[in-house]
């Protein structure tokens, strides 16, 4: 009497799901258990976190400095197009360089972007550190959003009040709290497509021989943002410049009239801002990190 074969090991066993996190680990699930992990070489490891959006953020910020300047001008009436603005910022550039990089457009720029990056990263070692995960992984919780909303926010309400008075017409005022709503609101949406939805994008996106997935959607999401948040940023400015004495259909026209310019000039300076900037600053970040791991 024969022996009825036995079946293949597992064959009948249901996959097993896992829970999905709030993380995405950018190491490969068949890496070497890591080398440094809890709050060791913390003092280290904020170090990279430091370098790593210093360096992202002077990649970027003449670029975004350029570009805020020329939607503010063009708002305002002081030039006829973003264009004129952005072609006379060049020619200071290149011809006057430290006046460029040593004005105050330029600090508060900096500010703006050095406060998001560092505060995404600190939050990335806190992580790190309290669970005891891998020092490189990069996280898309709540905590971040808030965090990096937060510091986002509040140095970009900053920035826009000055940039507000120095390129705005008439002589400078307090920004109307209807405009820091505004800002506030293009400001959280522009945070959430660049530090949250890409991570959960990611897997969504293809690889190619150009761009890996996670960069696809680094630059795909917060540009495709701007469509929806440059209405906001229209509208807050002319609530600036014209003060009350406009009524709602008028600055309607005003958005809509300034609406096609302004959201491409917005995409051009969200690619720097958090497509550029946002890769530099995780690759970086990984690399320094990495560097620090083979050390221990």
């Amino acid at each position: 009497m024969s022996v009825p074969p036995k079946p293949f090991p597992f064959a009948n066993t249901p996959p097993v799901m896992e829970k999905p996190t709030k993380t995405t680990s950018l190491p490969s699930p068949e890496s070497p258990a890591p080398r440094v992990t809890g709050s060791s070489k913390l003092l280290q490891r904020v170090g990279a976190d430091v370098a790593s959006a210093g360096a992202a953020t002077m990649l970027i910020a003449p670029v975004i400095c350029l570009i805020d300047r020329s939607i503010m001008e063009n708002a305002s009436g002081k030039t006829k197009s973003v264009l004129e603005s952005a072609t006379n910022s060049l020619k200071t550039i290149l011809t006057k360089p430290h006046r460029f990089f040593f004005s105050k457009p330029f600090a508060l720029i900096y500010m703006t972007y050095f406060g998001t990056y560092m505060t995404a990263n600190t939050i990335d070692t806190a992580s790190a550190v309290r669970t005891g995960a891998d020092i490189k992984t990069v996280t898309s919780g709540t905590e971040k959003f808030i965090a990096t909303s937060t510091a986002n926010m509040s140095l970009g309400l900053i920035k826009d009040r000055n940039f507000a008075r120095m390129f705005g017409t008439g002589s400078p005022r307090p920004v109307p709290l209807p405009s820091f709503v505004l800002f506030s609101l293009r400001d959280a949406m522009t945070i959430a497509f660049s530090f949250n939805v890409p991570a959960k994008l990611a897997p969504l996106m293809p690889n190619t021989p150009i761009m890996s997935s996670e960069s696809l959607a680094q630059f795909l999401s917060p540009v495709s943002c701007q469509i929806l948040s440059t209405p906001l940023h229209l509208y807050g400015l002319d609530l600036y410049n014209r003060g009350n004495g406009v009524n709602w259909k008028q600055r309607l026209k005003a958005v809509r009239s300034n609406y096609l310019q302004s959201t491409l000039a917005r995409m051009c300076r969200i690619i720097p801002a958090f497509g550029f900037g946002g890769v530099t600053n995780t690759k970086v970040r990984r690399r320094l990190l990495e560097k620090i791991e083979n050390a221990a």
